[in-house]
């Protein structure tokens, strides 16, 4: 599986301001399933969203990072949390010495794929 560093945000319920990530995510070959925060998603296909969990048929707008400051919708607002392990990885894409704070807050993220109890659905 791939192990990459992407953009996550809750569409279902908020629009353009809902909890937003940045984290390491494990995706299939394909990256048609990223595996984040204990869920699975797949890719799909609506309004302001990319990808669905699998489990619950919440919506997620998943994607790679931009190299600008911010991964929102520019009509977004809200804090995103960024695992404090991406922080020096993430500047760099940037090219920043620090983070925002007015943007971002470091929380500590566990590396929980689900890979297993998705493949029993």
């Amino acid at each position: 599986m791939i192990h990459d560093l992407m953009y996550i945000e809750l569409k279902t319920g908020y629009s353009d301001d809902g909890p937003a990530w940045i984290g390491y995510v494990k995706t299939s070959k394909s990256k048609k399933t990223i595996y984040f925060n204990d869920h699975a998603f797949q890719k799909y296909i609506g309004n302001n969203s990319n990808y669905v969990d699998i489990e619950n048929g919440d919506e997620y707008w998943i994607s790679g990072l931009k190299k600008r400051e911010s991964n929102r919708h520019w009509a977004g607002h809200g804090k995103i949390m960024i695992d404090r392990r991406a922080v020096d990885e993430y500047l760099s894409i940037i090219g920043e010495k620090e983070l925002p704070q007015n943007l971002f807050e470091a929380a500590e993220m566990e590396d929980k794929f689900p890979v297993e109890r998705v493949k029993e659905l």
